[in-house]
Parts: C-alpha cells; sequence; structure tokens
C-alpha cells in the first residue's frame, strides 16, 4: 500500500493523483486529519485513514508493514518536531518497507530548515529504510497573487541578486511518485530536488513585465523593512520573520544549487519560469 500523509494539501492532493495515474486506488490511502476533506478521494476508492499528529494514539492504525510511506512535512511551524516523531514511531512499529519525508535542501542553514534536519535525524535512528525528498522552494510560492503583484507593480523582497533554483509543485510530487514507485530496489537514498535553472527576484520581475505588458519592478529592501511590509500586508509576525529569514538564505545562495535531482527523477526537464509565469497569469 502507497500511504500519503497530509494528502488534502497542496503537495499532497498532487502526490495521490500522481499515483492514481500509476497504480490502483485500491493500493492508495491516505492519513488525513479530517475525512471529510478527503471524501472524494473515498468515492474513488483511496483509503481514507483519519490521524492527528498531536494524538499519537491516532497513528497506530495508520500504517502496515511493507507499506510505503510519504510524510509531508506539517504546515506548523515550531510544532513539527513532535509531530514528525509520532509518524516516525507508528512507521517503525508497523514495520513500514520505505519512509520518504519532504524535507528542505541540505544547503539551508535559514530557521526554517531546522525542523526539517531534526526530523531527518529522527528517521535515521529510527533504522527505516527511508527517502529524503530535499525540496527546494516551489514557483508558486511568488505567483500566489500574481494578479496583485503585476498590479502594484512591485515585486518586493530583502534577497538582493539571490538566486532561487524553483520548480512548480507538480514537479516535487511528481519525483515523490516515482520514489513511492520505484520497481527497483533503491535502498535508502538522499535526493536534493530543485529546478533545472536559478533565477532573481530582478528577474522575476522582468519575466512578468514581459508576460503581462506591465511595468514591474523589483524593489530591494533590508530585512527590517521587508518586516514592515509583510507585517503591514497582513501575514503574522512569526511567519514574517521565517519569509524574511529565508531571503537571508537566498541572498546566501542557499536555494541556488541545481544538481538535477529533480529532472532525473521525473525524467523531464522541470517546468521553467517564464512558463510558471504566463501559466498563472492565464489562470
Amino acid at each position: 500500500m502507497y500511504v500519503v500523509t497530509g494528502a488534502t494539501g497542496q503537495l499532497g492532493r498532487l502526490v495521490v493523483e500522481g499515483l492514481l495515474a500509476e497504480v490502483p486506488a485500491s493500493e492508495v490511502a491516505v492519513a488525513v486529519r479530517s475525512a471529510e476533506k478527503a471524501a472524494d478521494l473515498a468515492a474513488r476508492g483511496v483509503a481514507v485513514r483519519v490521524v492527528d499528529y498531536d494524538k499519537p494514539q491516532t497513528l497506530a492504525g495508520a500504517f502496515a508493514e511493507g507499506d510505503r510511506v510519504l510524510l509531508i512535512s506539517g504546515s506548523e511551524v515550531g510544532r513539527r518536531i513532535p509531530q514528525h516523531r509520532a509518524v516516525v514511531e507508528a512507521a517503525k512499529a508497523a514495520g513500514v518497507a520505505l519512509l520518504a519525508y519532504t524535507s528542505a535542501p541540505g544547503a539551508a542553514t535559514f530557521r526554517l530548515a531546522d525542523e526539517h534536519k531534526a526530523t531527518e535525524e529522527l528517521i535515521l535512528a529510527s533504522g527505516l529504510p527511508y527517502a529524503f525528498l530535499r525540496n527546494g522552494w516551489y514557483t508558486e510560492n511568488y505567483l500566489g497573487d500574481v494578479a496583485g503583484t503585476v498590479a502594484r507593480g512591485v515585486v518586493l523582497g530583502s534577497a538582493g541578486e539571490g538566486r532561487i533554483a524553483t520548480a512548480p509543485r507538480r514537479d516535487y510530487a511528481d519525483a515523490a511518485v516515482a520514489v513511492l514507485t520505484a520497481k527497483d530496489d533503491r535502498g535508502s537514498a538522499v535526493y536534493e530536488l530543485s529546478g533545472d535553472a536559478a533565477w532573481s527576484l530582478p528577474e522575476l520581475a522582468a519575466e512578468l513585465t514581459q508576460a503581462s505588458g506591465r511595468p514591474v519592478e523589483h524593489l530591494d529592501v533590508t530585512p527590517a523593512e521587508h518586516l514592515d511590509a509583510l507585517v503591514g500586508a497582513g501575514l503574522p509576525q512569526g511567519f514574517a520573520e521565517v519569509l524574511v529569514d529565508v531571503d537571508a538564505g537566498i541572498a546566501r545562495g542557499e536555494l541556488a544549487g541545481t544538481p538535477g535531482d529533480l529532472a532525473r527523477l521525473i525524467g523531464r526537464p522541470t517546468v521553467p519560469l517564464a512558463e510558471s509565469v504566463r501559466a498563472a497569469l492565464n489562470s
């Protein structure tokens, strides 16, 4: 059985759809907090297992011996280590055949990566066969409000000329499916996943200008100014601080790597920035 945690999230949905294109629904299960949100998957024959990372007892029946499990990292920054520990312990108790985990790039030193590194240590200590999917930044992180960005005419950040090798979520999801369904026994492995080409925020502004026909400029600000702008736009202080800290990592080159693991796993080039920009503007 292939089991996907966090399967009703943005990445999880794409992984499940990818699995259903490869294997029968009877071989796919999802571990989610809300059965209601997964009702459409249940209707298609996917097994739905209701779990709560904060209640380890609910994980007792989530996995079975021989399952190939994808642990999609939790979204509650600051609480993920005990949550992930509960999943790892349940997976070990069940004797799963593989525990894949969506981690952070190995080069990352920004604070957002700390819980990912701690989770990798938990998985290593478990002795389970593993796959660390060290996902880089999603292109969608910059295109979620693309219409608003174009209307404002500004791409704001504090990463300077730092480069970011992004890829769309679907590319990362396809890589997860490839690892979960691999026919050959690859054993434990670490994959540094990123887009084929790195780009900078000034280049993003140029792409938006070209694709929209409206001028968009890059405005580089200090970390303090960046934080004030994000909080002023309505983001919670803590989350805004995380984003500013990631920009500092980008300025240090920590999301610029292009080792090619992602393209090799999915068997095709990753979707380039320009294509993602055009798709976002036309959606």
